[in-house]
């Protein structure tokens, strides 16, 4: 039996996974929410309250979202396409696990270090264009 995931099959499960990053910030906002006296009725108000911790949580989140909106479709564009390159492999996988960083640096407090997993992660989505599109106008 062959062990070895098809390309295809790496950019959907990094898709998926990169999906459900995107709400792991959250949940720190919510154990945040509990300690700062969640309020039912204005959910949205009590953000001041919050310890700061719980605040980057929240923009980490919101920033995983946004982020998301230009992995999504370039990791689709190689699978569509038919991407096969070791290069687009790996930038779909380090997008992944930048990302997942990213929120714990940010989090942490820690901004050089945030910063640098945001521009890698940029890096990766491009990269992931880049290749979709050299394949999508290749002749061979």
């Amino acid at each position: 039996m062959n062990s070895h995931l098809p390309t295809s099959a790496i950019f959907l499960f990094c898709i998926a996974v990169a999906a459900v990053l995107v709400y792991v910030p959250f949940l720190l906002v919510g154990y945040g929410r509990v300690q700062a006296g969640y309020d039912m009725a204005a959910p949205r108000a009590m953000f001041d309250k919050l310890p700061p911790y719980a605040q980057r949580a929240a923009w980490a989140h919101q920033n995983s979202f946004e982020n998301f909106t230009i992995f999504a479709p370039a990791a689709l564009m190689a699978y569509v396409t038919g991407v096969d390159s070791t290069l687009a492999v790996g930038a779909a996988i380090a997008f992944v696990v930048v990302r997942l960083f990213y929120s714990i640096f940010y989090i942490a407090n820690i901004p050089l270090a945030r910063s640098l997993m945001f521009a890698i992660g940029s890096l990766c989505s491009g990269i992931l264009f880049i290749t979709s599109i050299l394949q999508a106008t290749s002749y061979q």
